[in-house]
């Protein structure tokens, strides 16, 4: 069982939910039900979607692989909150005026927690 990785995955998917509900009340409130009609903020809600659907399932199949190799307890919480964080920070650098420094940081701990979880899932698998 992944317990660990459940808590996480319920979390994501929540987190998941509103961001769909940013996108999708947009589009009510602009009646537009595809693309972006030209609109900033449209696009860029629609761009933080896309980007947390690019990184998130990713991410929970690696640390439920490190879950299922026995991770330490307390790297697999680690990672768990740290992909909260980052797709929070994504979200906001992506929807708010002055959000690029907190989205700058995101991807880039984004792309430290892949490099990690996918080297010790891949370390571990071949050892």
């Amino acid at each position: 069982m992944f317990h660990i990785t459940a808590i996480y995955a319920g979390l994501i998917g929540l987190f998941y939910t509103y961001v769909s509900l940013h996108v999708s009340l947009a589009r009510g409130a602009s009646k537009i039900s595809m693309g972006d009609g030209g609109q900033t903020d449209l696009n860029l809600r629609i761009r933080a979607h896309a980007n947390f659907n690019e990184y998130a399932p990713l991410t929970l199949i690696l640390l439920a692989l490190a879950e299922n190799q026995g991770a330490p307890t307390l790297v697999l919480h680690g990672a768990g909150l740290t992909l909260l964080a980052t797709r929070g920070a994504n979200f906001y650098g992506l929807t708010s005026a002055n959000g690029y420094k907190v989205r700058y940081w995101g991807a880039l701990a984004t792309y430290v927690l892949l490099l990690i979880l996918s080297l010790a899932v891949l370390g571990h698998a071949v050892m």
